[in-house]
């Protein structure tokens, strides 16, 4: 009950309104006419409006009843979805799943993952951060976050769950307008040392650990894709994840450096989450099933 209102009132005015008539919504309800005019009736008296007019054979809707379902439609919508929601808990669904997603990491197939983990879990409220350089292990660790598909640099801490999904190969790159994209190949270190470095960098700790880094003139970024727009623009060069770059090498927008140094070793991305704070169900499945889908990607 709301107040006065009961959602069988509501229940009853849209069979009412979807059937035609108080007898053919006692039919669709296996209940009584009587019954039906008499809770209409009651819905009436309380809510102090007139739903029906009863001048003719057929009571009609008025011009406020006709909103009210609109509105009783409203109500009902979201009592099932209340319902859905509860029952989900109760069988061990978590209320809500965060995920938190590092730039880095390639998005077709967490979105292949997350379109059958909704097709799945229809009620389950998702929230997807996505996340620069040490941002996604800082969701996690806070709470806000469940579950982090992240970089992890070196061994993942003991505290943390790690399933290992791809790995990333970065590419050294620089725009076609660039003076590096004249150089002869290999291209040594010392050259690159001469054109500003783009690297990313933490948006909490700009003083935190860097890695690549080759020129004594760098630009930071927090944001992966606004570093691209600065490559893509000739502001410098840098690595950037070869998923992420082949479609403008492929149009000759950007060009591959080939160094006279072994290339950068490639990036692994896991799947994270707390050893103290495992995922619920949903999380579980959808472990589960990013492991396959980038096992087939």
């Amino acid at each position: 009950m709301i107040g006065s209102l009961t959602l069988d009132q509501l229940r009853v005015l849209v069979a009412i309104a979807d059937s035609g008539s108080f007898s053919a919504a006692g039919r669709q309800l296996r209940r009584v006419q009587s019954a039906i005019s008499q809770t209409v009736q009651g819905l009436e008296e309380t809510q102090g409006v007139v739903l029906f007019d009863r001048a003719g054979r057929i009571p009609r809707l008025t011009d406020a009843g006709r909103i009210l379902v609109r509105e009783a439609r409203l109500v009902l919508e979201q009592a099932r979805e209340f319902e859905a929601v509860a029952e989900g808990i109760a069988s061990g669904l978590e209320p809500e799943l965060g995920i938190a997603l590092d730039g880095m990491c390639p998005t077709p197939p967490v979105m292949a993952s997350l379109q059958r983990l909704r097709a799945l879990y229809p009620t389950l409220a998702v929230s997807l951060f996505t996340e620069g350089l040490g941002a996604a292990e800082r969701r996690l660790r806070s709470g806000d976050a469940r579950l982090a598909i992240t970089l992890v640099i070196g061994q993942p801490p003991s505290d943390l769950q790690a399933l290992e999904l791809i790995e990333v190969t970065l590419v050294p790159v620089v725009a076609a307008s660039h003076p590096l994209a004249a150089e002869p190949a290999p291209v040594p270190r010392a050259k690159l040392r001469e054109h500003v470095q783009l690297v990313l960098t933490d948006p909490v700790d700009p003083s935190g650990p860097s890695y690549s880094i080759v020129s004594p003139t760098v630009w930071r970024f927090v944001d992966l894709g606004r570093r691209l727009d600065f490559l893509l623009a000739g502001f410098g060069w840098c690595t950037m994840p070869g998923h992420l770059v082949a479609p403008h090498i492929a149009s000759g927008a950007l060009k591959p450096l080939v160094l006279d140094e072994p290339p950068p070793p490639a990036l692994p991305v896991y799947a994270v989450f707390e050893r103290g704070r495992p995922p619920g169900r949903a999380g579980r499945w959808l472990l589960e099933d990013l492991a396959k889908e980038f096992a087939s990607a």
